[in-house]
């Protein structure tokens, strides 16, 4: 379009040049018949025969021109049988050109977008950002689409818009975009905007996973850890998970610093938490206000914002080294830690392994956790002490406990490698998979819950789906007690309970015992499946062996009383109830009210069985003892009781 406008500009203003040209001539004629009016008759002559050489001479000239044009027409004809190729390597060139320029264009935009985004403080500044993505997704930009689509599927920018989204998807994914392969395997895996097809998404996955999709890879890695749809495959899910916590570990190591235990006002502004905005100036301001009050964390978080550097604390390693001193000289943890950093990496000091492990050894001794995976790291690669992967595995483990996620990390590496410890692939893939769930991908449980909240219920659904498709169990109990609500629209109605249940079993696997409960619960009363008593009670026993739960044993209990998918045992019953209510507090009054049911039945039915039996045997003495057996027993008794008093002791 632009060459196209440059084009008729350029053709507007020749026109000018030959029309100024054509006045200019007319102009210079006009003005020779003029001075030829005012001359002599002698003049006149001799003008004549100027005139008349001029002529001459303009004839030579010509007859010369002809030879040249003729020459230049030979030329140009040469030319133009050359001009057809030329003309289109030029067109080509403009082509290129103009694409790359559209490019680079489209990726400038896409960057202003990213970090408008990251920024914004506001819904207003939100959508400026989405605007430059659309923007930059007119100018062919696919990763800006990528954000556009994922704005729709998610409703993060106005209503959500799921068949917007799959379109586009649709059109990534012939491009060889990774996000959208995982997207449509996602939806298709769900039958949410497309056919339930659990094939077509393992392939989706599996192409995703091929062109370097994180969420891909931790999605089959979890497909092949359960065997979903899949033959269930320890190794090949190590090799997922190892890939996606390897990437995790990067990005972790890279911002190698003291994460938040106890939260303050200034932690909160450094790394923006509780619906404060990260603001590094304010950060600094609380944190040196408590500083100068006494306050050692203070400190210690002060070397830790000049340690790293950022715009309100320029990267300074002596002041780092200055406030971490001072943390550490009233013996606090963080600050011990951060002089073995400053040790250990050469921050404006040589680097001193000796007192790094000093320091990190003191650290740790205070139950510092990355003190402890540092110390882990020096043993586990050598680092200024003789390798020794037991006491690398110790700390590690030490770490591990507080959840140090690069501790969790290496624990993994070590079982997977079998270093130091006898190889475990279940335990490797099981470590691996608590660092994966560290990604970024993460936030999307703010985001859902505040869908939730906010009433925009497909919105929380779609991503906490996500979420449980990539294996958090949390997400997984979430995602099925928003179907069993039935408040979603984005899945038929008859879908909802059968796909809560999937998601319900997949929770109980992974060891919530809730919905271990939740699957007893559905097949007790036909909920998406069958009904089916036997399996209710197998579910609920295993509730109560494994978890001890005290609304399994309630469940249970009831099921023994009347003989439902088990044998009927009203003293198991009795058991189970009481064992309910010894285990917790708030099954006090429901066991009160069925146990005072079952006595107030089971007493009911022993005075009708009473009175039955007591007629029968009745029938049977007259029968045998005649009418008088009464007296005959009445006789008995008191001779047992002479007996009895005659006997006793004086």
């Amino acid at each position: 379009m632009k060459l196209l406008f440059l084009l008729i500009e350029m053709w507007m203003i020749l026109e000018v040049i030959v029309k100024n040209t054509e006045a200019e001539e007319q102009e210079k004629n006009q003005k020779e018949k003029n001075v030829t009016k005012q001359l002599s008759v002698k003049d006149r002559k001799l003008l004549s025969q100027v005139l008349e050489r001029k002529k001459q001479l303009k004839s030579v000239t010509s007859k010369e021109n002809g030879l040249v044009n003729r020459k230049t027409q030979r030329r140009r004809k040469r030319k133009r049988t050359q001009n057809p190729y030329m003309l289109r390597r030029n067109v080509s060139s403009l082509r290129r050109q103009a694409k790359k320029n559209q490019t680079e264009e489209g990726n400038h935009l896409f960057e202003l977008g990213t970090k408008m985004l990251n920024q914004s403080k506001s819904q207003k500044q939100k959508q400026e950002a989405y605007l430059l993505f659309a923007k930059a997704a007119d100018k062919g930009n696919l990763n800006a689409m990528e954000k556009m689509a994922d704005a729709m599927l998610f409703g993060d920018l106005h209503t959500q818009n799921i068949s917007a989204a799959i379109n586009l998807y649709e059109s990534l994914a012939k491009e060889g975009s990774h996000t959208a392969q995982n997207a449509l395997g996602f939806l298709s895996s769900y039958g949410i905007g497309m056919e339930y097809n659990q094939a077509k998404a393992l392939v989706y996955y599996t192409f995703g996973s091929a062109g370097g999709s994180m969420m891909s890879q931790m999605i089959l890695g979890y497909r092949y850890l359960s065997g979903i749809n899949v033959l269930q495959n320890c190794e090949v899910a190590l090799v997922h998970y190892k890939n996606v916590a390897n990437y995790i570990a990067d990005k972790l190591e890279k911002n190698e610093g003291v994460p938040v235990e106890k939260v303050s006002l200034g932690q909160l502004h450094l790394i923006g938490r509780k619906g404060l905005e990260q603001d590094y100036y304010k950060a600094l301001y609380y944190f040196l206000k408590a500083a100068k009050a006494g306050s050692a964390n203070a400190m210690a978080f002060l070397g830790k914002m000049y340690l790293e550097g950022n715009p309100a604390a320029p990267q300074n390693n002596v002041t780092a080294f200055k406030y971490f001193s001072m943390a550490a000289n009233k013996g606090n943890a963080i600050g011990l830690h951060g002089l073995g950093l400053i040790y250990f990496h050469g921050k404006g000091v040589p680097v001193n392994y000796a007192e790094a492990l000093k320091f990190f050894q003191k650290a740790a001794e205070k139950g510092w956790p990355n003190a402890q995976f540092q110390l882990g790291f020096m043993y586990y690669s050598g680092s200024g002490v003789w390798k020794d992967y037991k006491l690398a595995f110790k700390y590690f483990y030490l770490a591990s406990q507080s959840g140090q996620p690069l501790a969790i990390y290496y624990l993994a590496e070590m079982y997977a490698t079998g270093t130091g410890v006898l190889r475990s692939c279940r335990t490797a893939v099981e470590l691996y998979k608590g660092v994966c769930e560290l990604g970024c991908w993460a936030e999307k449980f703010l985001t859902a819950y505040f869908a939730y909240k906010d009433g925009d219920i497909n919105s929380s659904l779609v991503q906490y789906a996500l979420l449980a498709e990539m294996g958090y169990e949390v997400a997984q109990s979430n995602s099925a007690f928003i179907l069993e609500s039935k408040k979603a629209t984005i899945l038929e109605k008859e879908k909802m309970y059968p796909m809560a249940l999937l998601l319900w079993h997949r929770a109980a696997i992974q060891g919530n015992a809730f919905a271990r409960i939740k699957i007893g619960d559905y097949h007790y009363y036909g909920y998406g499946t069958k009904k089916d008593y036997q399996t209710a009670v197998t579910h609920y026993s295993i509730a109560v062996d494994k978890y001890h739960n005290a609304q399994a044993m309630f469940n249970l209990a009831y099921m023994y009383e009347h003989g439902l998918g088990i044998s009927k045992d009203i003293h198991l019953a009795r058991r189970l109830y009481d064992l309910a209510a010894e285990t917790s507090p708030d099954a006090h009054i429901p066991v009160f009210l069925a146990l005072l049911k079952l006595e107030t039945v089971h007493l009911i039915k022993d005075i009708v069985y009473f009175k039955f039996n007591v007629r029968w045997k009745w029938l049977k003495l007259d029968n045998t003892l005649g009418s008088y057996w009464d007296i005959f027993m009445i006789i008995v008794i008191i001779i047992m009781l002479l007996l009895l008093l005659r006997n006793r002791p004086a």
